[in-house]
């Protein structure tokens, strides 16, 4: 794409359409190959050599395979069986896109992998693997199973799916560009020498970076090389002099971003990896290296050539993740330009989808079509999900031709959607009813339970120190009081025109031992899903922010901004459902919506944004 233009969308915004494989085929050829190389089976992890969400068309071999696009997932494939594992996002999903004729279909939480494999591994068997692909923290899982089973787990050289797979698509060749200062607000020097001091102070000599958004967040820089995120493939060494040897094709630099680097960032082929890990375990070299995000070879030809590996967390993730304020001024400013977006949308629809000519693509093409009027926008930061009735309960519902449905009165229509700016990126998603016709109630009190959630976290002030799985219970408080909860976290990460999934931070239930900081972007994203019926999300950014301490307090207190703004559908609240308090957080809320949008948007929106943000009724 122009990189000085938005994206143009996909019908649906969906990820480029991947044509329905002949499964079985497929299945057979990887078999073949398989039995070539002497192995009884293969680990299909649905990620690249960087462990990102988002991976290039060439990587998407989970899909090829099984015909499985969620953002998450792993096959297992054996002689005679093989099962694919995804998460609670995808249960549904996958059990419309994978043949269960050929996968046994199970949950990756409750049934994970390595149980499977101790099971299904036949005796003596040899399970492999590419260790491009999966981590140093992931193959002794792996390779415990396989003992279970009396089998082997084995490293491949060459993965055998892209022996098999005629029409893979070539690696990704578009240019790196430069993320300018007034965007990024702190030069890549700066944040070298802060990485390189940490690197000092543990007695390291250098860091490995295999994720994509560390070496974008480091060197300021921005690629094309994966959907809606924008990162240019690479893998970098920072050393702690602070030089940096960045591992990418020389012909995806221009010029202007060599001089934006500077001669302490050197920039060499991708084969050139190999021989300077080399040459750090001549040397002894103590390097760092994530467990969790390098690839397996690195690690393993680091230890066989001598360096000495410490395990620890990239050190640019938590960096990254505390936005300066050159980043959070942005941060607010795509927030206010985006809500401007979401409100002339949610007005149109308003308007137009009870006439019953609305479909789920439509209007996810409109909302593009609104966010698309700014110069600053660069793409969405995700597929939009756009799912009414039914196809709400899916939650990472992705629209086609052959799902698309109209959107009809009494419906429960969510719309997740974000986009990436350059001063920042937004996730926001609001569910909304279609039409004068009531949903039932159940929809309605359901709705106000994931709200009450929302508004309690959002209202949330914790001491210094807490971490997102100690707040996730105040957001589904009042659904397990009834019996109900959700299958997906509370909260992730955001970048700042970066990834809109990050870490170190999250809500969940999930333990973690990551604090919240100042400075960090998060989600706020309850939801409730009944198969079949209808689905329910409401989803806020909130920045954590220092908060003033009460008299008397003991500790440092922090709390969110909310940093999204866009009306919360009052039509499907049961007003007496909510106390006081949450009433008057809404009316405040909607108030200052109102009053920040209402400059940025025409006449008609801005009547129909009087109306959606008006208080609550007594």
């Amino acid at each position: 794409m122009d990189a000085s233009s938005p994206a143009k969308p996909r019908r649906g915004s969906s990820r480029a359409a991947i044509a329905p494989p002949p499964a079985a085929e497929r299945l057979t050829l990887l078999r073949a190959e398989l039995a070539k190389r002497g192995l009884d089976g293969f680990i299909v992890p649905r990620g690249d050599e960087h462990q990102g969400e988002y991976v290039a068309p060439r990587s998407e071999r989970l899909a090829w395979l099984t015909g499985f696009t969620g953002s998450a997932g792993m096959a297992v494939v054996l002689s005679r069986r093989a099962a694919l594992f995804s998460d609670g996002r995808y249960t549904l999903q996958a059990a419309k896109q994978v043949d269960a004729n050929l996968y046994d279909l199970r949950h990756i939480t409750q049934e994970p992998a390595v149980d499977w494999i101790a099971e299904a591994l036949p005796k003596g068997g040899k399970l492999g693997y590419d260790p491009w692909l999966l981590t140093p923290a992931q193959v002794p899982r792996f390779r415990e199973a396989c003992q279970q089973a009396g089998g082997e787990l084995v490293p491949v050289d060459g993965n055998p799916i892209d022996a098999v797979w005629a029409d893979q698509p070539a690696r990704p060749a578009a240019p790196v560009r430069a993320h300018p200062l007034k965007y990024a607000g702190l030069g890549s020097a700066d944040k070298r020498r802060t990485v390189a001091a940490m690197l000092k102070s543990q007695g390291q000599n250098a860091q490995i970076l295999s994720a994509p958004d560390s070496i974008a967040w480091l060197l300021n820089v921005r690629g094309t090389d994966v959907p809606r995120t924008p990162l240019a493939l690479s893998f970098a060494v920072i050393h702690k002099d602070a030089t940096v040897d960045w591992f990418i094709d020389p012909a995806k630099i221009p010029a202007a971003v060599t001089r934006h680097l500077g001669k302490d960032v050197r920039i060499k082929a991708p084969d050139a990896l190999g021989p300077l890990l080399d040459r750090l375990a001549a040397k002894h070299a103590k390097v760092r290296i994530d467990p969790m995000a390098d690839p397996m070879w690195i690690a393993a030809r680091l230890a066989d050539g001598g360096a000495v590996v410490d395990r620890g967390p990239d050190l640019c993730i938590l960096l990254k993740a505390c936005k300066n304020t050159t980043e959070i001024a942005g941060m607010r400013a795509a927030h206010l330009r985006d809500g401007a977006a979401v409100a002339k949308f949610l007005a149109w629809l308003s308007a137009e989808a009870p006439k019953g000519g609305i479909s789920e693509l439509d209007a996810s093409d409109r909302l593009y079509t609104f966010r698309k009027e700014n110069d600053l926008i660069r793409d969405l930061s995700f597929d939009t999900i756009s799912g009414s009735g039914p196809n709400g309960a899916i939650v990472h519902y992705k629209a086609t031709p052959a799902s698309d449905r109209r959107l009809r009165s009494g419906d429960v229509y969510l719309v997740d959607s974000g986009a990436q700016y350059l001063d920042g990126t937004t996730d926001i998603t609001r569910t909304v009813a279609i039409g004068p016709k009531a949903p039932p109630k159940e929809a309605r009190t359901r709705f106000t339970l994931v709200l009450k959630g929302h508004i309690a976290l959002a209202r949330a002030r914790f001491p210094k120190g807490t971490t997102g799985s100690q707040l996730d219970p105040l957001a589904r408080q009042f659904l397990w009081a009834e019996g109900l909860d959700f299958d997906h976290g509370t909260g992730h990460g955001v970048g700042s025109y970066l990834s809109v999934h990050e870490g170190p931070q999250r809500i969940s239930k999930a333990p973690s031992t990551v604090a919240l900081e100042p400075g960090m972007v998060i989600s706020n994203e309850p939801g409730y899903y009944k198969t079949g019926a209808y689905g329910i999300r409401i989803e806020n950014l909130v920045l954590v922010t220092a908060a003033t301490a009460p008299r008397g307090a003991e500790r440092d207190v922090l709390a969110f901004e909310t940093l999204t703004l866009a009306p919360i559908d009052r039509n499907l609240i049961e007003v007496t459902l909510l106390d006081t308090a949450e009433r008057a957080w809404l009316d405040a809320y909607h108030a200052r919506v109102r009053k920040a949008l209402s400059p940025l948007v025409d006449t008609k929106t801005r009547a129909w944004l009087k109306q959606a943000t008006a208080p609550l009724a007594s």
